[in-house]
């Protein structure tokens, strides 16, 4: 049941969902736990995205599933910074995006991230004005292969890539920034 499911869900589905659906007494984690065993090494995979449950094509069969697609609508630069310091930063504030981007972030910007249900909003500060805070979603997660969050790349893989400058920040010294806090990402904003 829980396969047919699966299969059959254009979304991922939680436990809860899949045992929504199933006879009382069926243990859905049960049910995925010998799907996994029985889909190694095939063709699909059950892989687990956020706190739910989707099959995949497997990773080394993705180029068979290609097909060319005109994209529609790409996102500005703004979007993609915002879209960034949720992700790495969440959950944050309107007014810290505007601060680590160091300009004021437009309704629509944030809009159309919300619109594409890559961000949604989070839980308020307890700080005056209770501002609302902004968190990345499962189909964010699920658009880009991520289990969670913390699954995102950091600033040694994001340079491996190409993708920011190997040198390090104007004002700091060599390496300064690989050891710039917690979560290792001050610094991906500043150029």
């Amino acid at each position: 049941m829980c396969e047919a499911m699966l299969f059959a869900s254009a979304e991922p589905l939680s436990c809860a969902e899949l045992e929504a659906r199933m006879p009382h007494g069926c243990d859905a984690g049960r049910a995925l736990s010998g799907l996994a065993r029985r889909y190694e090494g095939r063709g699909v995979h059950l892989v687990r995205v956020g706190e739910a449950w989707a099959m995949r094509t497997a990773p080394d069969l993705g180029y068979l599933m290609q097909k060319e697609t005109v994209e529609t609508r790409k996102l500005s630069r703004a979007a993609i910074e915002t879209l960034a310091i949720v992700a790495y930063h969440q959950p944050v504030t309107r007014a810290e995006i505007e601060e680590i981007r160091g300009v004021s972030v437009s309704r629509g910007t944030l809009d159309q991230l919300l619109d594409l249900d890559w961000i949604r909003f989070g839980r308020r500060r307890s700080t005056p004005g209770r501002p609302v805070t902004f968190v990345v979603t499962p189909v964010f997660l699920d658009h880009f292969g991520l289990e969670s969050a913390r699954d995102l790349p950091g600033l040694k893989e994001l340079r491996a890539a190409g993708l920011l400058d190997s040198r390090p920040p104007p004002g700091d010294a060599e390496g300064a920034d690989e050891d710039a806090g917690e979560d290792g990402q001050e610094g991906l904003f500043g150029d």
